[in-house]
């Protein structure tokens, strides 16, 4: 393949504190079964990148468990694969990095030892299916020096505060970048932080960046290079959900209780994700399910409607849980309500307990805490 992967896996770690506390972002739970990092490494595969670097910097421990070797994604190989790289900052400093940036500073031999052409460098905070070999081809096509995948809609406030807007000319080309602006409900020119350039340019990108004392990617590499560069944007027309924030995460996932989102999103490729021999979830008489997504290995006694429940997870006889996201290996008592509620792993509902949040604000309960 003409391309090598890099994945950034905690770059928006503080986007999401509370998921992140213990864990990366690349390897929060998402929609039952996978984990966020599931999604840019599968689209990887699936478009023929078999060689994929992945920069941790901290609580990976749970990252490592789940992509292991990466044989899952036929990533374990002798030549190329899968392979975690350091978490270190500037070269010949142990500091972890603080940037996109800083972060690639600390992995130029990887870059340098690459053999592909072309680099496509993503993050683990889009939900979405993009077909990598058509950023590359239009990239080849437009004679770009970096090409930037975005999308086009109208953010939501609450869950986007701020982001950035690209200005596009009608043949593409970014003309003007707005960093971090004020989200007004507008239509905006979203990136999703995945870009495609040479190889030798990044590795360039790099070495300038360390003498010049520069430090972010987005506002002072693409921003600051608008005029140097030909730096075109490709727009991603299909699903895309953005891990921003607790809230933007809980409607994620609510969202692809749609037929049509979930279709988008699991249909025409595979999402690879780590395989567990579970036995099939066990349904009681007196369990009611309601468009809901129900991972292996649970017992349901009780009602599950408009939620997600990921594995191994009890729900017992008078239990009613609603609109909530619930991990692997949570208990529910009976008789207990859960209501806009984002349960973490293992956790404890005991009897008769009744919790709830609200759709604009959910309620997240820790992993590992009893109730």
């Amino acid at each position: 393949m003409r391309a090598v992967g890099i994945i950034f896996s905690n770059i928006h770690d503080n986007d999401v504190p509370e998921l992140a506390r213990t864990r990366t972002l690349g390897s929060i739970p998402f929609g039952g079964r996978y984990r966020l990092i599931d999604f840019p490494l599968s689209n990887m595969v699936n478009s023929g990148i078999d060689t994929v670097g992945i920069i941790t910097k901290s609580n990976y421990q749970s990252l490592m468990d789940h992509v292991g070797s990466g044989k899952d994604w036929d990533l374990a190989r002798k030549d190329g694969g899968l392979i975690f790289l350091p978490p270190f900052g500037d070269l010949g400093n142990d500091s972890l990095y603080t940037s996109r940036l800083e972060a690639l500073k600390g992995v130029t031999n990887f870059i340098e030892r690459a053999d592909e052409e072309y680099v496509v460098l993503t993050d683990c905070d889009a939900v979405c299916r993009i077909n990598y070999n058509d950023v590359i081809e239009k990239h080849i096509r437009s004679h770009a020096d970096i090409s930037v995948v975005y999308k086009s809609f109208i953010p939501n406030g609450q869950e986007m505060p701020t982001c950035t807007d690209l200005t596009l000319d009608e043949d593409g080309r970014i003309v003007k970048l707005n960093y971090k602006v004020k989200t007004t409900g507008a239509k905006m020119n979203v990136p999703l932080n995945v870009f495609v350039l040479k190889k030798s340019l990044l590795h360039n990108i790099v070495l300038d960046s360390i003498s010049h004392n520069i430090h972010h990617f987005m506002s002072e590499v693409i921003g600051g290079n608008l005029k140097s560069l030909k730096i075109v944007g490709y727009e991603h027309t299909g699903f895309y959900a953005g891990i921003t924030s607790l809230q933007a995460y809980f409607n994620s996932n609510m969202s692809i209780l749609k037929s049509e989102n979930r279709n988008e999103l699991f249909g025409d490729r595979n999402v690879f994700t780590k395989i567990r021999d579970s036995a099939p979830t066990k349904y009681g008489n007196s369990a009611i399910i309601k468009n809901s997504m129900i991972a292996d290995g649970c017992e349901i006694e009780g009602e599950v409607e408009n939620s997600i429940i990921f594995r191994n997870v009890k729900v017992a006889r008078g239990a009613v849980v609603k609109n909530s996201i619930v991990m692997q290996g949570t208990v529910i008592g009976e008789r207990s309500l859960l209501n806009c509620i984002i349960a973490d792993k293992k956790v404890v509902i005991r009897d008769k307990k009744i919790l709830s949040g609200s759709e604009n604000h959910p309620f997240y309960i820790g992993k590992g805490i009893m109730i």
